[in-house]
C-alpha cells in the first residue's frame, strides 16, 4: 500500500514538473524565441534536404543521358538539339554555352578567315563561365545547412545558459528545491536538445551534398575536356 502511494506521489510530481515546464516555456519569451528560431531552422533544413535530394538525383540521371548522347552522336548539332530538351542540367548548360560560342566563331570565319587559337580560347572561356554559373546553382541553399549545423548548437546553448540563470533566480528556500528548479533546468535542456536535433541532420546533409556536388563538378570538368578535344579535332 505504501509503495502504491509513493508511486502515485512520484507520478503526480512528474505531471506537475511537466506542466510547469510547459508553463515556463510559454512564459519565458527568451526561451520561446530560441525554440521558435531553432524549429524554423530545422524545418528549413528538412525542406532543403528534400529539395536538393530530388534535384540532384534528377540532374544526375539527365546528365548521364546527355553524355551518352554526346558520345553516340556524329554531329554537335544533334547534341545541341538534345541539350535544349534538358535545360537546367549542368552538363547540358555547359555544352550549350560552348556550342553557342563555337557557332558565333564559325560565323566570323567566313569574313575574318579560318578559326584560330583566339577562337578556341573564346570557346574555352565560355565553358568556364558556364561552369561557374552552374557551380553557383548547384551550391544554392547549401550554405543554409552549414550555417544551421554550426550555429544551432550555440543557439541552443544560449537557451540553456539562460534557463539555468532563471533556475538560480527562482530558487526559493521555503519550497521544495526540485519542484521550484526542475522546470527551469528542463527548459534549459530542451533548448540544447532542439539545437542538436536541428544541427545533426544539417551537418550530415551538408557533407553528403558537398560530396555529390564535387562529383558533379568533376563530371563537368571531364565533359569540358572531351568537348574541347572534339572541337579542336573538327574545327582547328
Amino acid at each position: 500500500m505504501d509503495w502504491i502511494i509513493a508511486q502515485a506521489a512520484q507520478e503526480q510530481v512528474g505531471i506537475s514538473i511537466t506542466n510547469s515546464l510547459l508553463e515556463r516555456i510559454l512564459e519565458s519569451y527568451m526561451i520561446l524565441g530560441v525554440l521558435c528560431l531553432l524549429l524554423l531552422m530545422s524545418i528549413s533544413c528538412w525542406f532543403i534536404i528534400a529539395y536538393k535530394s530530388w534535384t540532384l538525383s534528377k540532374m544526375r540521371k539527365q546528365s548521364t543521358a546527355s553524355q551518352d548522347t554526346f558520345w553516340r552522336s556524329d554531329s554537335l548539332e544533334h547534341v545541341y538539339s538534345e541539350a535544349q530538351r534538358i535545360r537546367g542540367v549542368p552538363v547540358a548548360e555547359v555544352f550549350i554555352a560552348g556550342y553557342t560560342e563555337l557557332s558565333e566563331e564559325s560565323r566570323r570565319e567566313s569574313s575574318d578567315g579560318p578559326l584560330d587559337s583566339t577562337a578556341f580560347e573564346n570557346v574555352e572561356r565560355s565553358l568556364q563561365r558556364a561552369k561557374l554559373r552552374e557551380t553557383g546553382r548547384l551550391e544554392s541553399l547549401i550554405p543554409i545547412l552549414a550555417t544551421t549545423g554550426s550555429a544551432a548548437p550555440f543557439i541552443g546553448l544560449f537557451g540553456t545558459v539562460w534557463g539555468i540563470m532563471e533556475a538560480f533566480a527562482a530558487i526559493n528556500p521555503n519550497e521544495n528545491l526540485l519542484t521550484s528548479v526542475a522546470p527551469y533546468i528542463a527548459e534549459a535542456l530542451v533548448a540544447t536538445a532542439i539545437g542538436l536535433l536541428a544541427a545533426i541532420p544539417a551537418v550530415i546533409a551538408y557533407n553528403y551534398f558537398v560530396r555529390k556536388i564535387r562529383v558533379s563538378l568533376i563530371e563537368i570538368d571531364n565533359f569540358m575536356a572531351d568537348f574541347l578535344i572534339a572541337v579542336r579535332r573538327q574545327f582547328f
